[in-house]
């Protein structure tokens, strides 16, 4: 099989390299196989040998392709803060929450109408969150990352004890996406935690749930706008998405009880009816009866108080940060508005012509 013919080419951004990938089957280079710091690691050769017992890998190819691994002391830095754990939200909602990218979001939204319409009557997962899930995550695809993948799973699978056990899974699906899909494993590139492509797939996200949605025989989440489209909303779909269903609602608190009812989870834990005995003033658009995440974050005017819904839940599978959803969720609401503005300037001036 051959991989992306006709659609190579390099992605422009602020800090970001370009991605190559070939079009032969995927290479191992045997004659080039240099042991590398990590294969004299006793871990690192238990992995191979699971591999190879448990996925018919030959150990000649694995070793001639970890070998190649090198060690990135900035994905260790970088996944050791992330913005989720050092910002307050009024700094990370200037991140993501500005002019340029809801701008930026209308270009792709219009570039991408059709796919987005059919995507979202066969999928269930509504255009702007889908359009919104890709400008947090890479900016529209400009920003896809700079890593090679098969240095940052290794590093954070072998060197990151924390999360080991994760990175590790995901360095073995790495290598068995590269063998499925013929792609050269030295060559991918992504985000210092291994996240890939335009939606920004980890190598396990990338088996279950990318779509080949042009009908190429790949699902292309690196260079296809469609393919990363339909794979976003098929994530989202499989988690749970509630089509007409909200995501967050605004809220107001008073009374001294009022953070007591607070959640640092992600999960809705809450009924109305309980959080407005606390002292929370809630739209009566929300039944008493609902489960809610009632949060409490810090705005540039003050405090903020936020109730999360099921479909807020379902954006943290993506990312589990309170904060990430919620900046989702704002970017999503400020698109779509100037989307339908923009239909309503398209048929007014139609009306004009006709008229």
């Amino acid at each position: 099989m051959t991989i992306f013919p006709g659609v190579l080419r390099a992605l422009v951004g602020p800090g970001l390299l370009a991605m190559a990938l070939t079009c032969a089957p995927v290479s191992f280079s045997l004659a080039d196989d240099k042991s590398g710091a990590y294969l004299d690691r006793q871990d690192v050769n238990v992995f191979i040998d699971e591999l190879v017992a448990e996925h018919q890998f030959s150990r000649p190819e694995l070793e001639a392709i970890l070998g190649q691994a090198e060690r990135s002391e900035r994905a260790l830095n970088l996944i050791s803060r992330p913005a989720e754990g050092t910002l307050e939200w009024k700094d990370y909602q200037k991140i993501f929450i500005t002019p340029e990218r809801i701008a930026k979001g209308l270009d792709f939204w219009e570039a991408n109408a059709d796919t987005l319409a059919e995507v979202e009557k066969e999928l269930g997962v509504p255009a702007h969150i889908i359009v919104a899930i890709i400008g947090v995550e890479t900016y529209y695809g400009r920003q896809t990352g700079g890593f090679r993948v098969l240095d940052t799973l290794t590093t954070l699978g072998f060197d990151f004890p924390r999360r080991s056990e994760f990175f590790r899974k995901e360095l073995k699906n790495l290598l068995l996406l590269a063998r499925e899909q013929k792609l050269d494993v030295t060559e991918l590139t992504g985000s210092y935690a291994g996240a890939m492509g335009i939606p920004q797939f980890m190598p396990s996200s990338y088996r279950a749930y990318a779509i080949d949605f042009t009908g190429d025989q790949q699902a292309n989440i690196w260079f296809s706008d469609e393919d990363a489209i339909a794979s976003v909303a098929n994530y989202l779909q499989k988690h749970g998405w509630r089509y007409g269903d909200g995501v967050a609602v605004q809220a107001r608190a008073t009374g001294g009880r009022s953070d007591q009812v607070v959640s640092s989870g992600l999960k809705p834990d809450k009924a109305v009816s309980q959080i407005r005995k606390a002292g929370w003033k809630v739209p009566k658009t929300v039944p008493a009866s609902t489960t809610v995440l009632p949060m409490k974050l810090e705005g540039s005017t003050g405090a903020e108080y936020w109730l999360g819904l099921d479909n807020f839940y379902v954006i943290t599978r993506y990312n589990r940060s309170q904060m990430y959803a919620l900046a989702v969720h704002q970017l999503s609401q400020e698109v779509m508005k100037d989307y339908h503005n923009s239909l309503v300037l398209q048929q007014t001036a139609t009306k004009g012509k006709q008229g």
